[in-house]
């Protein structure tokens, strides 16, 4: 069943077998903020159990372009286009929230991002493989944040 995420009564619908379920919920409600500000779209999640070919299609994203398999168990996803932007969201129940950003008419500006909530370790997957810049929020505490630009074509 979707959930619009709330950003102002933050919740952890959804995320209550992660470890660090208060810093995820903090991290997903701080993505919803960003996407209302930004573009007056309310961020909705589903959960990853009823979203198959969105999993697959970043799985295949990952493999093809860095070789990563995340072993940690995915929790919800969500899958938009805010004007000529696909985004693409998988959150972790280990903290890690992953998004795919696929600018429509240029290859350029095409990217997967990593996002490791507060108190969580970084993932085995990604150790040694990427730098990560920290970033403060009211809502998710202390983010920590990377990501590499997409090489190949991926129509979704």
């Amino acid at each position: 069943m979707a959930y619009v995420v709330d950003f102002k009564n933050v919740s952890t619908i959804g995320l209550e077998s992660s470890p660090v379920a208060e810093a995820l919920a903090g991290l997903r409600a701080n993505e919803a903020r960003y996407f209302m500000n930004k573009y007056k779209h309310e961020f909705t999640v589903v959960p990853a159990s009823e979203s198959q070919e969105t999993l697959d299609y970043v799985n295949l994203i990952l493999q093809k372009e860095r070789d990563i398999a995340f072993s940690a168990k995915p929790l919800e996803t969500s899958r938009f286009q805010v004007e000529n932007i696909r985004f693409v969201y998988v959150i972790y129940e280990d903290g890690l929230v992953l998004n795919v950003m696929y600018t429509v008419d240029d290859p350029k500006k095409r990217a997967v991002g990593f996002k490791l909530s507060e108190g969580m370790e970084v993932p085995t997957e990604l150790e040694g493989k990427f730098k990560f810049a920290r970033q403060k929020s009211k809502l998710a505490g202390t983010i920590r944040g990377s990501f590499f630009v997409i090489k190949g074509e991926y129509e979704n």
